[in-house]
């Protein structure tokens, strides 16, 4: 098994610095909670990616630290696997012993009791009523929580180009918070245009049909092989599939054979309809030095078939070329409509300047439903004054425990309207007309539909419209000209999970988490992955038109359970004849974890994506 587990390392593209003591423990790891040497590698790629280690060497140093990360992972298997189950720790031996009324707790799980503190005083149906503040908070004053006892506010996490007010990597003294909270002059109101189909609140799904998953996927490799045909730069496509003694350039999408992770042995390549009726042949990538795959990943090889069973490979051309439209094979009409969309820009915004807050949920702890982070996060908004307030979900956690146990006084609609829309309805009252704030929806929201794509939430006010905008998940919208892309999926977990790389080098980012969203961009897909993680209720007869885009966005965000980022991810420009495309992606982490305080992001947009300003604050 210590071979297995030193294969299984090397596979994945990591090294071993004290190779024999780091395969003793990986063993007992393995025998101790029934691990195959896949799934602790696995298990050790997730801590990798979670503690930012930049080195490919497995350290013996780190061993304590994945030993903790693997009875965690133990630990949370159990309590989803029992939901009645209540693992006890310190923290439950304190509370026992420390005053009662510093922390409020549920003390067993089952029917909900009378320590439970309402969400709010006021009826459902009050409506909207100004609470004479920039927001409203629904926590009893005389109740202390962990999240408003922290130490550390708005701390400084990560920054790049920083404003001259701020410094990279120094935490923000309490003395100067005021400083870092000072009122900024604001930049006048945005304009805004959204972009893609928009999905009715009403729409019907779980109906989709065979057929509507073979469309969608054939409509993906159709739309690559036209771009590619479009380019000139490589000759006529073939079949994969048919014996070839000559060089061939086919199209096609990565898949698996059977269940489980790629491996050398697993890859298979299917082809379009067109061009081999979608027929499937193995794929041999012994003679490539780099490559980064996935399933579901739509690619084009050069190599050639000699038995007609196995093409090997000679060169992997994995991006669509950027020289050429993306949308070279919509309807005419669609190209019309993109296009009037594009003239009716505001002229006046002719400079790409935007100052933007980005946050993910979820927005409260897991201790209770106070929402103190949204409270907190509105507070500071409110002094900054961005044009844009860009909040995504979960808003009603499902996974929350209190959700989860039904342990509420207040049904899930109720929850969201007078938790989190009376206090952006507060906000944006007390700032004016020039602040706009666009809610994005997730699969996790117990008060909305449990599909994806999903429509926007179906929120009707009166008189705020005009700036509280609703997004469908995943959505395209431009802000001054500037082009943002959202997905609240957490693709690039479900792609750390499955990608195989090797050396990825020759226009892919080498780090991890920039190659992950490189691979979005480059499929031009917020959810290229197929099959679709098991708690993605993916729906495709509603994907093609919205999964899709044919813009590469200025700005793209992919919250996630994975550690924060702000990175510029590179497209094209491999030769002369290709224009090179940059990105800002990010991922604002989530605005709380746990019982304690999450991250969100400020971005300062300049123009492009190389002089944009970005900070990853601590709540």
């Amino acid at each position: 098994m210590e071979e297995e587990i030193k294969a299984e390392f090397s596979n994945s593209g990591f090294s071993l610095n004290e190779e024999e003591e780091i395969l003793r423990k990986c063993l007992t790891f393995c025998i101790n909670y029934s691990l195959s040497p896949s799934d602790l590698v696995s298990s050790w790629e997730v801590y990798y990616l979670n503690r930012q280690l930049n080195e490919s060497t497995v350290h013996n140093a780190e061993m304590d630290g994945f030993l903790l990360h693997l009875q965690n992972e133990v630990k949370e298997s159990i309590i989803n696997e029992e939901p009645n189950l209540h693992v006890y720790s310190s923290k439950d031996v304190d509370m026992m012993f420390n005053d009662g009324d510093r922390y409020v707790k549920e003390e067993t799980i089952g029917t909900p009791t009378n320590k439970i503190y309402p969400l709010s005083s006021e009826p459902f149906d009050s409506g909207y009523q100004k609470s004479g503040s920039a927001y409203s908070a629904s926590k009893p004053s005389d109740i202390v929580t962990p999240f408003g006892d922290r130490k550390e506010k708005f701390a400084l996490k990560f920054s790049i180009n920083p404003l001259s007010t701020e410094e990279n990597g120094k935490e923000l003294e309490p003395e100067s918070e005021d400083d870092f909270l000072k009122k900024v002059e604001s930049r006048g109101r945005c304009s805004m245009i959204f972009h893609g189909a928009k999905l009715d609140p009403n729409c019907r799904y779980m109906y989709d049909r065979i057929e509507d998953r073979f469309n969608a996927l054939e409509g993906r490799i159709k739309r690559y092989s036209l771009a590619l045909i479009a380019s000139g730069v490589h000759g006529e496509l073939m079949d994969p599939a048919v014996a070839s003694q000559k060089s061939i350039v086919s199209v096609g999408m990565i898949c698996c054979d059977g269940e489980g992770h790629l491996n050398d042995k697993s890859i298979l390549l299917q082809s379009s309809d067109e061009y081999s009726g979608g027929q499937r042949v193995r794929l041999d990538l012994q003679r490539l030095s780099q490559f980064s795959l996935f399933p579901g990943q739509v690619i084009g090889i050069e190599g050639n078939n000699p038995s007609g069973h196995c093409l090997i490979a000679s060169n992997i051309i994995d991006s669509n070329p950027l020289s050429v439209p993306a949308d070279v094979n919509l309807p005419s009409a669609k190209r019309q409509a993109l296009e009037k969309e594009d003239q009716l820009s505001d002229p006046s915004s002719s400079d790409k300047e935007l100052s933007v807050i980005i946050a993910a949920g979820p927005f409260t702890t897991t201790d209770n439903l106070f929402f103190e982070p949204l409270t907190e996060l509105l507070s500071y908004a409110s002094r900054k004054i961005p044009q844009l307030l860009i909040l995504l979900g979960p808003f009603v956690d499902s996974e929350h425990p209190a959700i989860r146990r039904g342990a509420t006084e207040r049904s899930f609609n109720e929850i969201f309207h007078l938790e989190i829309l009376v206090k952006i309805r507060d906000y944006v009252e007390y700032l004016g007309d020039n602040v706009r704030v666009v809610l994005v929806p997730s699969i996790r929201d117990a008060n909305h539909d449990f599909v994806f794509p999903q429509p926007g939430f179906d929120i009707r006010s009166s008189d705020l419209n005009h700036q509280i905008t609703n997004l469908t998940n995943p959505g395209i919208f431009e802000a001054n000209r500037v082009k943002v892309g959202c997905c609240t999926v957490d693709i690039l977990k479900h792609l750390c999970g499955e990608e195989m790389s090797k050396n990825p080098s020759d226009g892919i980012p080498s780090d991890r988490m920039s190659r992950l969203a490189y691979h979005v961009l480059s499929q031009q897909s917020f959810y290229p992955l197929y099959p679709p993680a098991e708690d993605v209720p993916l729906d495709f007869s509603l994907a093609p038109d919205t999964l899709n885009f044919s813009l590469i966005p200025d700005i793209l965000i992919l919250p996630s359970d994975m550690k924060y980022f702000v990175k510029i991810v590179s497209l094209g420009g491999r030769n002369e004849s290709e224009e090179q495309v940059k990105c800002i992606c990010i991922n604002p982490g989530r605005l709380a974890k746990g019982e304690g305080a999450g991250t969100f992001v400020e971005l300062h947009y300049n123009g492009n994506p190389d002089t944009a300003s970005a900070s990853v604050i601590g709540i």
